[in-house]
């Protein structure tokens, strides 16, 4: 039987453009992922998106007072995610425009 993600091949990936950086191009992904304009949006959608899923998901204890070290810890990896997401986003973004501009 097969894994349930047995369709995530490596070419399937790669088409799709959900693969690694290609060899070259990862200097220059890193230097826009650390543009400020890229970081601070990152940062407000993290905040934003992040708080809403904190109250959803931990709202709860955070009202009864019932929060273990292991949920804060959870906690702080939820506001991880978004700023990934939308960093990820904004340099896929600006990647395809010069792409785009060259042709």
């Amino acid at each position: 039987m097969l894994p349930a993600f047995a369709f995530l091949t490596s070419s399937w990936v790669s088409q799709a453009g959900l693969g690694a950086v290609p060899a070259g191009r990862s200097e220059q992904w890193l230097r826009l992922a650390r543009r400020e304009d890229i970081v601070a949006r990152a940062r407000r959608v993290a905040m934003v998106v992040g708080t809403l899923l904190v109250i959803i998901n931990y709202g709860d204890r955070l009202w009864l007072g019932e929060l273990s070290a292991k949920d804060v810890f959870k906690m702080l990896l939820t506001y991880c995610v978004p700023y990934c997401v939308s960093t990820y986003a904004a340099v896929s973004a600006v990647l395809a425009a010069d792409e785009d501009a060259r042709d």
